[in-house]
């Protein structure tokens, strides 16, 4: 039997990542290996909410990539 093959950018594993890394964008963006900007994307492509903390440090980013891509905030 083969090992399911899982993407990360799903949104359900993506939100489970987050949450791994104790909601913490910059802890995930290390372990996903790709740039701070990319990772705000995703979550917000994906319609995660940010930690209280992340939300100070990425939240305009974070809502003009949402508007960006028609989802609601």
């Amino acid at each position: 039997m083969q090992p399911r093959t899982v993407d990360p950018t799903d949104a359900r594993v993506l939100e489970r990542n987050y949450d791994y890394a104790q909601r913490n964008v910059r802890l995930l963006s290390m372990w996903y290996e790709c740039d701070l900007e990319r990772m705000v994307e995703l979550l917000a492509e994906n319609d995660i909410s940010l930690s209280a903390n992340d939300e100070r440090l990425f939240g305009s980013y974070y809502r003009s990539v949402k508007r960006r891509s028609g989802s609601s905030a």
